[in-house]
């Protein structure tokens, strides 16, 4: 009898212990599950660059345990990207500086409208890129004057910079005696056609419709340096130095290198993201650039120790103190 109640007893504790067992995963389970957030990552248009680097670091930012899934989101970019996550539909995106820098003091397409920009990270640069035709007589840019010039889309980040480059040099649109609101691609076929001297080209280097105006004409790239350079660093924090270098096959393969100014690219997140969140989001994008795993050209460009600098919108807390840590930040 006696043995027959230890057996019972033994049993009881057995299915106890198990119950506790079972019950002890299923609130670990609900714990990671609990800190684990979805996350939607704001982009641009799915030709652009913007997208596939969302796709890239997509799996990278889901082996946190902060988050249990990211997904990339197609939009209109950087001006689409700050008003969605000023509503709560994205928690991060990629912008352009100036936009960001616009938003931070309600200017611009934010007028009246500021809106908090935190950073996580700096990006590769849009480049602002001067292309002309070889017999045009452009040779510094100042010879835009009175030349027929294409200065991007009406509203697009292309004709932001070209208005802002003539504004420096004392021109106008009046100055020109032709312009056209045509992208790149209609721009460099104006060119072709011989209806254009010169266009703007706002982008990543290399920009694959210069390389291909590049296939069957001679062009010039027309420098913005100097004192150029200077007074519109010193109008637009958001601008910084950018060279082209001469004789690299992956950057146009030029004869001389061609020193200009670019916009920076960010990745940005919103305010209310945890710091141990944002911290860890951090430190795998640092590792991730410093791999083999990157595949996308705008990202191989980059330095990972200069991620924190010239920022011209506020780094979020955990990305600060990430960076912090490495002694990277400037």
């Amino acid at each position: 009898m006696k043995k027959y109640l230890v057996l019972i007893c033994m049993f009881s504790i057995i299915i106890a212990l198990s119950a506790c067992g079972e019950e002890e995963a299923a609130e670990h389970s609900e714990e990671v599950s609990g800190d684990g957030q979805p996350i939607v990552f704001g982009t641009g248009g799915t030709s652009g660059t913007y997208y596939p680097i969302g796709g890239a670091l997509k799996p990278i930012f889901e082996e946190s345990d902060y988050i249990n899934n990211v997904t990339v989101e197609s939009t209109g970019a950087s001006v689409a990207n700050i008003q969605n996550m000023q509503d709560g539909l994205n928690q991060m995106s990629i912008i352009m500086s100036d936009v960001g820098y616009d938003a931070l003091q309600g200017k611009g397409q934010f007028e009246g409208n500021q809106v908090d920009v935190q950073a996580m990270a700096g990006m590769y640069q849009n480049v602002v890129q001067v292309v002309a035709t070889a017999d045009s007589g452009i040779e510094a840019i100042e010879d835009l004057e009175g030349k027929r010039v294409g200065v991007g889309k009406v509203g697009s980040g292309v004709e932001q910079s070209a208005k802002k480059v003539l504004e420096v040099l004392g021109l106008s649109y009046d100055d020109l005696s032709k312009v056209t609101h045509t992208g790149y691609a209609d721009s460099v076929q104006e060119m072709k056609n011989g209806n254009l001297d010169a266009a703007f080209f706002t982008s990543g280097v290399p920009n694959s419709n210069i390389t291909d105006l590049m296939q069957q004409n001679e062009v010039a790239f027309v420098e913005i340096n100097g004192e150029i350079a200077k007074k519109l660093m010193e109008a637009y924090p958001f601008y910084k130095e950018f060279t082209i270098p001469a004789r690299d096959e992956a950057m146009y393969n030029l004869d001389r290198k061609v020193n200009t100014v670019g916009i920076q690219n960010i990745i940005t997140v919103s305010p209310e993201l945890s710091e141990d969140l944002v911290y860890d989001l951090t430190k795998r994008y640092y590792d991730y650039l410093g791999s083999e795993e990157v595949s996308i050209s705008a990202l191989k460009q980059l330095d990972r120790d200069d991620l924190a600098e010239g920022l011209v919108v506020p780094i979020h807390s955990g990305a600060k103190k990430f960076y912090e840590e490495q002694g990277i930040l400037k």
